[in-house]
């Protein structure tokens, strides 16, 4: 049975530690079988610490670790994995970046603590793009991370380790953070789920942009239930984040598993023509968004106003890169990829007129935002502009057969939803015509993620593609339209 416990779902496995059924030390085993057997195709995980997690493991067993045992969220020592950006103490920490590639914080994150508290085994790293700063899933440390679907194709940026790690079962849960897009684009790659959700929702912890909205922490699954599950291990009150708040009385796990439909869904491909998508991902997706027909509702063909959003999130992106990187490039400026350092020498150029102006209209689009969520329940847009592409790319080489202005040029469909503070979901929707996978994002109410949450499973139950997940990973050729 060890074996096969990795095709469990989180929500399964779960229930199967708490009866006893299973240990947390057979998932732990269970979990570094796979990582032999997968690893070597895709690189997910580049950093592990299974001692310490066989540690925890005997500690959740012998009833020395179960402070948090009966709260929402409790996994009862299920394993998953942290993105690279964030320390676990005592285990390599790079943030994807050759200035810290033997970097061992004494001290984990304050949501690494939150989730090791309610059950959660830390497995290892999962791998990101330097700093997080890319839409393809690569550094200078440990190479490129590969899409299990089709290794010679992206997963996705930058949470894309941890998609990769639930998408073949290495893990049941994956920790990520978001903010041009990284938990939603790997999740469309990879055919997982990946929530953004609202800013104070998760803490941030250690962030100096700790008052920006821009950059969250979010959860990672094979399906939705997963997802909730693991959405409410990370939230609450955090007093090292200022901007979270309480968990929600009724879980989010006890929200999905009595779902609510929505009435009306609203459903744009591309924010009223304003981003370019390819023609395959139009036809699926508004194809897939009409499914929600079937379930009852209704859905119109209507974007808000989104104004001159593409504009406003590179401003506030470019200073939240100042505060983050000016100091580190001033000392090391020959060991940043040129990326971030364009983005934050754009930061540095911008006046104070400009970041006021960018202010104002990012206040103007929530107000817009409201009152269009005054009449919808949902909007629903594609995941991606495009689908992966070759693993060698910063980024989709063209959209719709146009050339990109810049490498977040191809995470537009998602940063214009980052500035909105609204949370969004990553969900599979189907395949292009070359077997890769596409998704759509589904947009909620701010702090609305329970609705957002329901509406995903429902939409998820009707069309089943979480069922195909844990895969083996698959070789194979980049498709013409992805060169």
């Amino acid at each position: 049975m060890s074996n096969e416990l990795w095709r469990l779902t989180a929500v399964e496995a779960v229930s199967r530690l708490r009866t006893k059924e299973i240990t947390p030390l057979d998932l732990v085993e269970a979990s570094a079988r796979r990582m032999e057997e997968v690893e070597p195709a895709v690189n997910a995980m580049p950093t592990l610490c299974l001692d310490r997690a066989r540690d925890h493991a005997k500690k959740i067993m012998a009833g020395q670790a179960n402070e948090a045992e009966g709260e929402a969220g409790w996994l009862a020592g299920l394993p998953v994995s942290i993105k690279d950006l964030t320390d676990v103490g005592g285990v390599r920490t790079t943030y994807g970046s050759p200035i810290f590639a033997n970097h061992v914080p004494e001290k984990s994150h304050p949501l690494v603590e939150r989730i090791e508290r309610k059950g959660g085994i830390v497995m290892g790293k999962s791998n990101t793009p330097e700093f997080g700063a890319g839409g393809s899933t690569f550094n200078e440390v440990f190479g490129r991370t590969r899409n299990p679907w089709n290794t010679s194709l992206t997963c996705g940026g930058s949470t894309g380790g941890g998609s990769v790690s639930v998408a073949t079962g290495e893990v049941w849960l994956a920790h990520g953070s978001d903010h041009g897009g990284s938990l939603r684009r790997p999740g469309t790659y990879c055919s997982t789920v990946g929530l953004r959700p609202s800013a104070g929702r998760v803490t941030r912890g250690t962030s100096n942009n700790l008052y920006s909205p821009q950059s969250v922490q979010g959860p990672m699954a094979r399906n939705v239930a997963d997802l909730a599950l693991f959405l409410d291990t990370m939230s609450g009150f955090c007093p090292q984040d200022a901007m979270t708040f309480d968990a929600p009385a009724v879980s989010f796990s006890a929200a999905v598993a009595n779902p609510v439909l929505p009435k009306r869904v609203a459903f744009t491909i591309d924010f009223g023509g304003r981003f370019e998508v390819d023609r395959e991902i139009r036809e699926i997706c508004t194809k897939m968004a009409q499914r929600f027909e079937e379930l009852g509702c209704i859905v119109e063909e209507v974007s808000p106003d989104f104004g001159p959003v593409d504009e406003v999130f590179m401003a506030m992106r470019s200073q939240q890169f100042v505060v983050d990187r000016e100091l580190q490039i001033q000392q090391h400026r020959d060991k940043f990829k040129p990326d971030i350092i364009w983005n934050t020498e754009l930061g540095l150029k911008q006046t104070t007129s400009q970041l006021a102006w960018a202010e104002r209209e990012r206040a103007a689009l929530y107000r817009r935002m409201f009152t269009f969520f005054q009449t919808y329940d949902l909007l629903v847009t594609p995941g991606a502009p495009t689908a992966a592409f070759d693993v060698n790319l910063r980024a989709p080489a063209t959209i719709a057969g146009k050339k990109l202005d810049n490498y977040m040029s191809g995470s537009t469909l998602n940063s214009a939803i980052t500035v909105t503070g609204s949370p969004a979901i990553a969900v599979p929707c189907g395949f292009d015509s070359f077997g890769r996978p596409v998704g759509l994002q589904l947009v909620g109410k701010p702090r609305g993620e329970a609705a957002l949450l329901q509406a995903a499973a429902l939409y998820e139950k009707l069309v089943g593609f979480d069922q195909l997940l844990p895969i083996d990973p698959r070789p194979g050729t980049v498709p013409p339209s992805s060169l």
